[in-house]
């Protein structure tokens, strides 16, 4: 195949990005500097320049409908020069095949079986801050390894949250390339602009999406400030055998199921351990249980609709929980809110364990209101994501503390009457 010159000019700020000799790469730019254009172009230069047969390279976005209105076109434009030689798009698999066998292809996060199973020589994560992380360590990791491929963290901060954690590493790991374009190093957009924007955006907008900060709050969370100043409470977590460890519950039907496991030391709350997983019975879960060693207490907080009834059983999951051995301590049902509140009134007095709870950390600092498109304000509700199974499980953990407290109020005060 004659040498051809694919139609894309990499601005200066991405030229160190492109002549990079690492493995791993993460970088964090401001909005509008052009990142998700030249991580595009340079899967597509990895996939036409691989040796290796029937070469593999992924574009992944945290929802597929974003990896096809933010990536598609950029792709379908960096092919354009190669379809002379047969290079083709194939449009409802999002895929560009390439006359050399290569392969570029773009996914989403929110289905991580559509990239199980597969190989992969190069991957882009963009947004990686939105993404739940387990689709790295437990999903685009394994498929890199037999090939040795690359991957490319990319994104705007969102708090201090896995992407946080991936550039942190990458600023003292040889191994990693990190690059940093804050708009006040760079000229890619016009000061009038940045004038603008500074007067219609709050500064911890503004320093998130425009000068890189991580410790801007996420826009829309719930507990993003909070989270931030828990920050030197997140450490190492001993459990005490001699304090019984309770578990808080957040049930999923065909989704997830996420367990807090806590001790009361004092006025202290220590959160030792998370377990989530999906598509799993509630035998599973109560054998994960049973295999760690804690000693627990007598009662479990789980939500209103454990006592729901299946239609196949004809049983409630509480009545399967006590005959594998776990006594249920059912909340009522109440709202969404005053659970958020509860939540937000016992994080001050909360240690986590920060190796065995981290995914249900990130779920809490993520934890944020779902976005009207339509209106441009929040709705009053929470997104449902892959956040809401922890931040839910904590939820009825505060809720399940503040009904022992009030239970605990009411037999203090209780007295004969004479």
């Amino acid at each position: 195949m004659a040498e051809i010159e694919i139609p894309y000019k990499p601005r200066e700020e991405f030229k160190a990005f492109h002549s990079r000799k690492q493995r791993w790469s993460a970088m964090v730019a401001h909005r509008r500097a052009g990142k998700t254009v030249a991580h595009v172009n340079d899967a597509l230069r990895g996939a036409l320049e691989c040796e290796r047969p029937n070469p593999r390279f992924a574009y992944v976005a945290p929802l597929y409908k974003q990896a096809k209105d933010i990536a598609w076109q950029y792709l379908k434009d960096a092919i354009a020069p190669l379809r002379q030689y047969g290079a083709t798009t194939n449009e409802s698999e999002l895929r560009a095949d390439l006359p050399n066998g290569g392969r570029v292809r773009l996914y989403g996060a929110d289905n991580p079986d559509s990239l199980r199973g597969i190989y992969l020589d190069g991957a882009v994560l963009d947004e990686f801050a939105d993404m739940n992380p387990t689709i790295w360590t437990e999903v685009l990791l394994p498929a890199l390894a037999d090939r040795r491929g690359w991957a490319a963290f990319i994104g705007t901060p969102k708090g201090r949250n896995s992407f946080f954690d991936i550039c942190e590493k990458a600023k003292d790991d040889p191994d990693w390339y990190f690059g940093e374009l804050k708009v006040s190093d760079t000229n890619l957009i016009h000061k009038d602009e940045l004038v603008m924007m500074r007067k219609s955006m709050t500064v911890d907008q503004y320093d998130q999406e425009f000068e890189c900060s991580f410790q801007a709050a996420i826009t829309g969370s719930y507990y993003g400030q909070l989270m931030n100043e828990a920050e030197k409470r997140i450490t190492n977590v001993s459990y005490d055998p001699a304090v019984l460890v309770g578990t808080a519950w957040d049930l999923g039907i065909g989704d997830s199921t996420a367990i807090w496991f806590y001790q009361q030391v004092g006025q202290e709350i220590h959160c030792i351990d998370y377990y989530e997983t999906s598509g799993e019975g509630l035998a599973h879960y109560v054998k994960i249980m049973k295999e760690k060693p804690y000693v627990y207490t007598d009662e479990h907080t789980l939500p209103h609709d454990c006592k729901a009834r299946e239609l196949g059983t004809g049983k409630s999951r509480e009545e399967v929980l006590n005959a594998l051995g776990i006594k249920c301590r059912i909340l009522s049902q109440q709202r969404v809110e005053d659970g958020i509140n509860a939540a937000r009134n016992i994080l001050p007095r909360v240690w986590f364990d920060k190796e065995k709870c981290g995914r249900g950390i990130e779920a809490l600092r993520q934890y944020r209101k779902e976005w009207d498109d339509k209106q441009q304000v929040f709705k009053n509700r929470p997104l449902h994501d892959w956040t809401s199974h922890g931040s839910d499980a904590f939820r009825y953990l505060a809720m399940g503390l503040e009904r022992l407290q009030k239970k605990k109020k009411l037999n203090y005060n209780t007295k004969w009457v004479v």
